[in-house]
């Protein structure tokens, strides 16, 4: 019969019946339902931080749900473990004090809320022509409607027409392009400008400190809000809470997921600043922001960001990401000079990738990497990268074996 489960991004017609199931996970490693033991190279989807079959999460998860599994948060409910995570969040963001939290399930949900946001935020100000979203070439926003439209990978647009209308894209790398789609769509019109401040789905793609410095700057002179996509970067990867920290980005507003929960449960949302928030949140303002999620600060969910925020800071993961940043970077670019390596990327926090010459040969790279025990998943748009992307919690040791184990999948392609 094969499986019921119409898995994301799967080709059923293929997936149906080669299925990998994985029934345990303790820190780097899975088990299958077969038996084999498998290294977390990609931290599942760039989002198990600390590591699976954490039991303080899980402790965290129960005592809520003993004490409120959820309630909804619409108009005026909040359940006090919702509030903490927000303030928690709040105090770790670079936007100040009295920036505010709009929380959903997870990454997408993210881009849409922060999508939908920059436009009633300029149609509350006076300004409802500014309605233009300008994202990046190779970027990676998630798979709802805008997240859709404001990616551009090919593969993931193909086939549905234009979901959301007034969205450009510019350079990953040239801020000089990115100047001039602005100044050509007219800066007066342009609402947000969406940034991963390194692109991950995309090819693990960092732009550069330069780039990403006169963006922000061309962003800040034109009045044009700008929305740090942290989705993968934030909490930690690039060994600060915020990759926006690590490179003074200054954002409106900061978008996050994965990392805030170490995908124990899913929670994701929007660090929003004080003057986004001001025409919603100000005395006497008659402006509300209509938008929500049915999930939106779920108390369970909230719980365990806020025990995985615990074991972020108390155990000191973010000194241990610092600490791998250059051994993961030495590591892959030891393997620069095989036959089978056209690109090392890597050098900015726990993101690397190891690009194939061709995607035939990237296929055959996943399927070696497999066999020595090791999972990954194919980036970029045109599937030449292999993701390293690890749980913070990696010891050298396990680094030192994932680099071998690399090695010896590429001797076999």
């Amino acid at each position: 019969m094969g499986t019921t489960f119409w898995h994301p991004q799967g080709q059923m017609s293929l997936v149906k019946d080669d299925e990998l199931v994985f029934t345990r996970g303790q820190g780097c490693w899975l088990w299958s339902d077969d038996g084999r033991k498998f290294f977390d190279a990609g931290a599942s989807l760039w989002y198990a931080n600390i590591g699976h079959g954490d039991q303080r999460i899980t402790d965290a998860v129960r005592r809520q749900m003993e004490q409120l599994e959820g309630f909804h948060s619409f108009g005026n409910f909040a359940t006090p473990v919702t509030k903490a995570l927000t303030d928690r969040i709040v105090g770790l963001a670079p936007l100040g004090p009295d920036a505010k939290v709009f929380l959903g399930s997870g990454g997408s949900d993210a881009i849409d809320t922060a999508a939908k946001l920059a436009r009633r935020y300029f149609t509350a100000t006076g300004e409802p022509q500014r309605r233009i979203l300008i994202s990046r070439e190779h970027a990676y926003h998630g798979l709802h409607g805008f997240g859709t439209s404001l990616g551009w990978m090919p593969a993931m647009r193909e086939g549905y027409g234009d979901l959301v209308p007034d969205i450009l894209r510019a350079s990953a790398t040239d801020a000089d392009d990115v100047e001039k789609v602005i100044m050509n769509a007219g800066p007066e019109l342009v609402a947000a400008f969406f940034c991963e401040p390194v692109i991950g789905a995309g090819g693990a793609i960092f732009p550069g400190e330069e780039y990403l410095q006169k963006v922000r700057e061309l962003c800040r002179r034109h009045g044009i809000l700008f929305v740090a996509d942290e989705v993968i970067t934030g909490f930690g990867r690039t060994g600060e809470w915020f990759a926006s920290q690590r490179w003074d980005l200054d954002p409106d507003m900061i978008t996050f997921a994965k990392g805030v929960s170490s995908g124990y449960l899913p929670v994701g949302g929007v660090v929003v600043s004080p003057t986004i928030c001001a025409p919603f949140w100000d005395d006497g303002t008659d402006a509300i922001f209509k938008h929500g999620l049915t999930y939106s600060g779920h108390a369970t969910c909230a719980a365990a960001a806020l025990a995985n925020l615990d074991v972020i800071d108390g155990d000191g993961l973010l000194d241990r990401v610092r600490h791998l940043e250059p051994l993961l970077d030495a590591g892959l670019q030891s393997l620069a000079d095989h036959r089978n390596v056209a690109e090392i990327r890597s050098g900015a926090g726990l993101i690397g990738s190891v690009v194939s010459h061709d995607a035939d040969g990237a296929t055959r790279f996943y399927a070696a990497l497999q066999a020595e025990g090791v999972i990954s998943r194919k980036i970029g748009a045109d599937g030449r990268g292999m993701q390293y992307s690890p749980p913070f919690v990696m010891t050298d040791a396990e680094l030192e074996w994932l680099i071998d184990a690399t090695r010896r999948a590429l001797d076999a392609v």
